[in-house]
């Protein structure tokens, strides 16, 4: 297994640092594959504990905000990550966003909880053929994981449940690591990581993900902004680390950075 890095890259250190000095950072970090190893059931990852303490001494100080951006359900998301309290998250790539105790429960129109079922009868019928794949619930969608499939059986499925839901202009389709995501309520992440600029007034925002949903993210940073992409696929975001055990030594040189030397103010 390949070490975790012994150093950050100079110029993504610089970057840091750069940005640490900005009046209001916000923090937006993706989870599985990010913050947590990918493992094989998604009910079992967890953050790494670097990660997750730094996360937390981040999210305590003035003029931060930090943000979970998930392509899981809420619900999964709060119960694997044990985000801290201040943190705002997205779900579902976009499609659940809680922003406080204030923020109203996502709600279905008839319409979208109609095709929503059309679209979980067509993933079951697939995990029910190919064996390896299951089927994730979401409060607007469902995905198809066959990460634990054979290439045949995985391509098969996708190729299925692709087929029985062409044509349907209410449901959005897409793919990430050994993921098909379907939803019935059209965001990304690009979306999400607009509006939580918006709603705090950030004025520079570091971004890091892993996976093909991260892109929309990285496309919709701003110059000055952070984009970091984890691990080796191809990418908007202008800096790279190979793994998940890398973003401790991100995070932790931010706070220390962001701690050390105080931010400007307007």
């Amino acid at each position: 297994m390949r070490q975790p890095l012994a150093q950050l890259p100079a110029e993504l250190e610089s970057a840091i640092r750069r940005i640490a000095q900005t009046p209001h950072l916000l923090l937006a970090l993706d989870f599985d594959g990010t913050m947590a190893p990918i493992v094989e059931h998604a009910e079992d990852a967890r953050p790494l504990p670097r990660t997750a303490a730094a996360l937390a001494a981040l999210s305590a100080l003035e003029g931060t905000t930090t943000a979970l951006v998930s392509g899981r359900a809420l619900g999964s998301l709060r119960m694997v990550a044990a985000p801290p309290a201040p943190t705002l998250l997205v779900g579902s790539h976009g499609a659940e966003t809680w922003l406080g105790p204030d923020s109203p429960p996502l709600v279905l129109t008839a319409e979208q909880s109609a095709t929503l079922e059309l679209a979980r009868a067509a993933v079951a019928q697939a995990t029910s053929l190919y064996k390896g794949t299951v089927a994730e619930d979401k409060p607007a969608g469902v995905a198809l994981h066959y990460r634990l499939a054979s290439k045949a059986d995985g391509h098969a499925a996708v190729e299925l449940v692709m087929e029985a839901l062409s044509g349907n202009p209410a449901i959005h389709i897409s793919t990430g690591k050994k993921v098909l995501e379907i939803s019935v309520i059209k965001a990304n992440k690009g979306q999400s990581l607009v509006a939580l600029r918006e709603y705090t007034q950030a004025t520079a925002t570091l971004f890091a993900g892993d996976d093909v949903t991260d892109e929309h993210g990285f496309e919709v940073l701003r110059p000055g902004d952070v984009g970091i992409k984890v691990g080796k696929s191809q990418t908007h975001a202008e800096f790279r680390i190979p793994k998940p055990q890398d973003l401790p030594m991100v995070l932790e040189l931010l706070l220390a950075a962001r701690t050390n030397g105080r931010p400007h103010t307007t």
